[in-house]
């Protein structure tokens, strides 16, 4: 059996296996799963699910993100690691995408 014809049933089998794979992170659009998944590194899923319905709530868009400072981020998400960091990235990335 080649290498491709394996891997070819691997993906198979896993897919039979996992249909569908739940994603542990609470988000009602693309744009906040984006941002909880940047905010999950150093952090469990958990606590990014408990911070982000609060920083969602005002602003689920890149548009709305962007209108808050980054400190408005950093208050709503100080609980999760490198929290500084990140409202600085969740800012920039929300500029970019606009």
């Amino acid at each position: 059996m080649k290498r491709s014809e394996k891997a070819q049933r691997i993906a198979a089998m896993l897919e039979e296996f996992y249909p569908e794979t739940p994603v542990p992170l609470d988000h009602e659009n693309d744009f906040q799963l984006l941002v909880a998944v940047l905010m999950s590194a150093q952090t469990t899923d958990l606590k990014v699910n408990q911070v982000t319905p609060a920083l969602f709530s005002k602003a689920p868009t890149p548009e709305a993100m962007v209108q808050l400072s980054v400190e408005a981020i950093l208050n709503d998400i100080r609980q999760v690691g490198l929290a500084p960091t990140k409202a600085k990235n969740i800012h920039r990335l929300s500029e970019l995408l606009i």
